[in-house]
Formats: C-alpha cells, structure tokens, sequence
C-alpha cells in the first residue's frame, strides 16, 4: 500500500523569490551622435578650469503602445565614465500619461559647471512635448550626497527652476529636497547656447578645414621665422668672426707700436 501522505519535500512549499526584474531596454547602446562644443568659460573657483572642449551626444529611443524612452549620453574622448554619469532617461508611460525622469540615482555630469545637464534637461523636454504634452510629469527626491557646497546647490536649484521644474525643502535646513512639475508642457526646452552649441556634420567639417588651413599658416610663419633665425645666426657669426680679427689686428697693432716705442 503506497503512502498517500505528502512527503517532506512537498510539505515545505518552496516560495518564489521576488527578484526586481530588469527595466526593459536597460542595455541598449546608442544609434545616434552628435558633436557638443563646450564653450571656454572663465575659472570657477569651486571647479576649475573651463577651457573649450568636444563631446559626443548619443541617444536612443524606443517605443511601444505601453511605453517610450529616451535615453541620452554625454562621453568624454579619452574618459571612461561610470553608468551612472553623463546619462539621462525620459519614461513615458502612456498607460498611466504620465512621464519620468532617470535614473533614480541622479544626474551626475563631468565635466561639471559646464552647462550640459541644462541641456540633456532641455533635451529630454523636447523630445516629449512633441509627443506628449499634456503628460504628467513624475516627480522624485533629490540627493543631497553630491552637494558639496553651498554654490553647488544653488547650480543645481537654478538649472532645475530654469527648466520648468519645481524645487522643495520640506525641511527647514534644507539638507532634503524634492522636484516636481505639473506637466509635460510646463517645462522649458531652451538650454543656454552660449555654453552648450550642437555641431551639425557640415559645421564639423568646416571647423576641421578651417583648423587645418590655420595650422599650415602656423607652419608656414614657423618656416619663415626659422629661416630669418638662421641668416640672423650667420649674420651673427660673420660678425663675430670679423670683431674677432679687428681685436687681433688691434693687439697686433699695439704690440707692434710698444716694441717700436722701446728700442
């Protein structure tokens, strides 16, 4: 006679383990670039030097009928910067039409005081009230790990106001805060160009001839230089070479008139 009893095995029911599911499109890598001109700027006392720099813009974007994104990068030629940095998402949810701004860890730019995350802000502005206006706009908490300063924070409050969004203390020492905005056509899709300027393919082009053309004129003024160097070095020599036979002749000269003179 079998054992109809539940086994020991069965009796302990193993239970699902929740693991927090990947978020879709997590890995994708970027299809479009462009080329970003970091105008030179005076120096910052907090930050350094400004001097004018080239970075990449990449994006990617994806669409179904339950949700968009957008996802944009600023690389550095040379760096290789964590995830974490230079990255922004835009989440629509067209179920819920509402939008969401990532990564949830913040937005983390290098080099930093330049502009550029006004201008991924101001991107990812754009890129929805084209879409979705009318959206809700998700708001979230600010960390306050990265603040390091006093100016810092007030960078940081001022870009978030300059783009339409909304900055809170529910504290009075305002060590927590939280940004927010009503909708999608509230916030502002205007950076400061002055700082960040898009470089179409042609503009590149034309910047690359025109640095060329400027350093075969530098070459040309060194090769000129160079040769005017070079004559007054002989010249020079020549001279040296005649003053030397004047001080001779001269020595002889004077010997010549002391030994006359004593005999």
């Amino acid at each position: 006679m079998t054992d109809s009893s539940p086994s020991a095995n069965d009796s302990e029911a193993k239970t699902p383990e929740t693991t927090p599911q990947p978020l879709p499109w997590a890995e994708l890598a970027p299809d479009r670039f462009r080329l970003l001109r970091l105008a030179p700027l005076p120096t910052d006392r907090d930050t350094g030097t400004r001097p004018l720099r080239f970075v990449e813009l990449a994006q990617v974007e994806r669409h179904t009928p339950q949700q968009s994104l957008l996802k944009l990068f600023v690389r550095l030629p040379g760096q290789v910067l964590s995830k974490k940095h230079n990255a922004l998402e835009v989440w629509a949810d067209h179920r819920a039409k509402e939008l969401r701004f990532g990564p949830d860890s913040g937005l983390h730019m290098q080099p930093v005081n330049r502009g550029l995350g006004r201008f991924l802000l101001a991107q990812g502005a754009l890129w929805a009230q084209k879409r979705w206006a009318h959206y809700l706009v998700e708001g979230g908490a600010l960390s306050a790990a990265d603040i390091t300063g006093e100016d810092m924070r007030l960078r940081r409050d001022q870009s978030l106001l300059s783009q339409g969004f909304d900055v809170l203390y529910p504290e009075p020492g305002k060590l927590k805060a939280t940004y927010s905005a009503s909708r999608v056509s509230s916030l502002r899709p205007d950076w400061n160009p002055e700082k960040v300027q898009i470089i179409d393919l042609k503009d590149a082009a034309a910047m690359l001839e025109q640095a060329d053309q400027n350093l075969l004129e530098q070459e040309n003024k060194i090769r000129d230089l160079q040769e005017r160097l070079n004559k007054f070095r002989r010249e020079d020599g020549t001279l040296r070479f005649t003053i030397a036979c004047l001080i001779a002749f001269s020595l002889f000269q004077a010997g010549l008139l002391i030994w006359i003179a004593t005999r």
